[in-house]
């Protein structure tokens, strides 16, 4: 408010011209113009000039420095301001310093303003009063006129446009004094609020970095804790899971209340003495998908596991079975490992065990010591797929249930093969080379509990004969069967259920009337698809509880109206699937009483046949 009086005040100065007294001594001569002594003028703004004794003598407005890198003088104003933000970056203290150093140069210039008015008042009343002398003529004389070019010229005026033109420039540098007093403070506070954001972004920054070393050091002391095991591992109280964690090492675990633990899929080659110890109460071990070797293995490796009942140890490159296996072990799994041996030896005090998976290793009859199995008294699910048998293993426990043998060598089945394992519920021999004529007669026909023979995918030409009396699940899928014997089923009882015989050569004379005799009360389920046959087998519609029935993919041609259903059955319809696509039947020649026995029309699928493929082609 004080520069705006102050730069007001100059403005006034370019307008003023002292009056004069005639005959006054002392004048000047400024830029061609006459002053008269004691003449105060403005030149220009900021500068002040005096008339003095004939001398002209200016005085220039001195500005306070600004501490900035690019000052700036607005319009109308003497001094320079700051435009840039160098000022607003000071320090609190040093801002607070210039701002009293600029009040301070204010009021010195107020004062000096002030002083100088107060000169040129006294100035111009002295004026008035040698003038008022002068005309009261107090030498009684009147001075000659002087000449008109001589006189002073009056005090000029501003017109009332040039007020208004003053007070709206005026108006005008207030308001730019504070738009830019505004962008100052709106600056400052930007900048402030910029500080503020780079200090919090400082604090989180720190604050992350100290949260990421508690981190580490509660991993750490979690690590010490579990034995050396990598962060990735899941542990609880009584589970450790530790799976594809790059182990290459057993970790020293000190955990007395564990009872299971995984460390599938790691890199472990061996087991020290004692490693368990500190898991005395472990229940299961899965050490699947390691590089386990045989040598690797102490033997007190599993001394002290009082409780362990099962034990994976598939996928590593193990050649015998691991020695002094605690004989609480119920469930042993050396599956896809490369087993060589099994000795007398190999389950020595594994009375316990149920269940042994030898799968994908290189066995044979010839590796395979007969007295191995005898101290598997509980032994109940064997498989020993994937190996080399060119016959069934002797020496079977007598407790066996199941016996898997599939993809093996196997080309004959002897006599006494089974006559240890009477209790034997399910046989799979698939995908070996068996032929009925290497099935001995007697090899399982007076078992009492064999009730499924997988024998699909070897190199049978017909149903073999002498099955198992008990038989209700039987599997031929994928053989060479071109005819089914008479009365091959007719000793079983309570009767087969499930035939299938699927992807075989049998065509319509390999089906005799009485080939199904002794299944037609019980047969459930019977899959003739995928064959050569030219119509629907004889005693099919004699099969009072069948529910499916596959005819699909043959040569059949026709459907005669009793050759699935008997018209005469008066119970309720029992069959639930009909297939019978693919084959060279005219849906339109099949008689709606052809199915009477199918439960719901839905049920029966007729398309597409192969002679309407045939037509297809043709047209297009």
């Amino acid at each position: 408010m004080l520069n705006f009086v102050f730069l007001l005040f100059l403005q006034m100065l370019n307008y003023l011209v002292v009056v004069v007294v005639l005959g006054k001594q002392g004048q000047c001569s400024y830029q061609g113009l006459t002053m008269f002594d004691q003449a105060v003028w403005s030149p220009k703004p900021c500068v002040t000039c005096l008339c003095s004794a004939g001398q002209v003598v200016c005085d220039e407005l001195t500005c306070p420095p600004v501490d900035c890198l690019f000052p700036f003088t607005p319009p109308g104003r003497c001094c320079p301001v700051c435009t840039d933000p160098g000022r607003s970056n000071m320090e609190p203290r040093k801002k607070e310093a210039a701002e009293r150093e600029a009040r301070e140069m204010e009021r010195k210039l107020e004062e000096e303003r002030r002083r100088q008015e107060e000169l040129l008042r006294e100035e111009l009343l002295n004026m008035d009063e040698e003038e008022e002398v002068w005309l009261r003529g107090d030498v009684f004389q009147m001075l000659p006129k002087e000449p008109e070019d001589l006189q002073p010229a009056p005090i000029p005026k501003p017109p009332a446009a040039t007020k208004l033109e003053e007070e709206r420039e005026v108006e005008e540098e207030h308001e730019e004094e504070h738009e830019e007093d505004h962008e100052v403070e709106h600056e400052v506070e930007r900048e402030h609020e910029v500080e503020r954001e780079h200090e919090e972004e400082k604090e989180h920054e720190e604050e992350h970095e100290v949260e990421k070393e508690h981190e580490a050091e509660r991993e750490h002391e979690e690590e010490a804790n579990r034995g050396g095991l990598p962060p990735g591992c899941d542990i609880s109280d009584v589970t450790v899971t530790c799976e594809n964690a790059k182990l290459t090492y057993f970790p020293p675990l000190t955990i007395p209340e564990l009872k299971s633990l995984s460390l599938e899929g790691n890199s472990i080659s061996s087991i020290p003495a004692e490693a368990f110890n500190g898991i005395p109460n472990l229940e299961w071990i899965n050490l699947k998908k390691n590089k386990l070797t045989s040598a690797g293995i102490d033997a007190k490796a599993f001394k002290g596991l009082k409780m362990l009942s099962r034990l994976y140890l598939d996928g590593n490159l193990l050649e015998v079975i691991p020695p002094d296996l605690p004989p609480t072990l119920q469930e042993l799994k050396i599956n896809e490992n490369q087993l060589r041996e099994i000795d007398d030896n190999s389950f020595q005090d594994l009375s316990s065990l149920v269940i042994l998976e030898l799968e994908g290793n290189l066995l044979s009859e010839g590796n395979t010591d007969p007295l191995a199995f005898n101290p598997l008294i509980q032994l109940s699910y064997l498989r020993l797929g994937r190996n080399h048998f060119r016959t069934v293993p002797q020496g079977l426990p007598r407790s066996l249930l199941e016996l898997h043998l599939e993809n093996n060598l196997i080309e004959e089945i002897s006599e006494t093969v089974f006559n240890q394992t009477i209790n034997l519920n399910l046989v799979s021999l698939r995908h070996n080379k068996l032929d009925e004529s290497r099935i001995a007669p007697m090899a399982w026909i007076n078992h009492r509990h064999l009730e499924s023979i997988d024998l699909s995918h070897n190199e049978l030409y017909l149903v073999p004969s002498y099955l198992p009396r008990s038989l209700v699940h039987l599997v031929l899928v994928g053989n060479n069967i071109e005819r089914i014997p008479g009365y091959v089923f007719a000793h079983m009882d309570p009767g087969l259920e499930y035939l299938y015989l699927s992807y075989n050569k049998l065509d319509g004379e390999g089906i005799e009337p009485e080939s199904f005799f002794g299944s037609y009360d019980s047969m459930v389920e019977l899959c003739l698809d995928n064959n050569q046959l030219l119509s629907v087998p004889s005693g099919i519609n004699a099969m009072t509880n069948l529910h499916f029935l596959r005819l699909n993919n043959n040569k059949i041609r026709s459907i005669p109206e009793e050759s699935i259903c008997d018209p005469n059955h008066s119970g309720d319809a029992t069959l639930v699937a009909l297939r019978l696509e693919n084959n060279y039947i005219d849906p339109q020649k099949v008689s709606p009483s052809a199915f009477s026995c199918v439960r719901a029309s839905s049920s029966v699928v007729l398309k597409p046949q192969k002679s309407d493929r045939i037509l297809h082609k043709t047209k297009n």
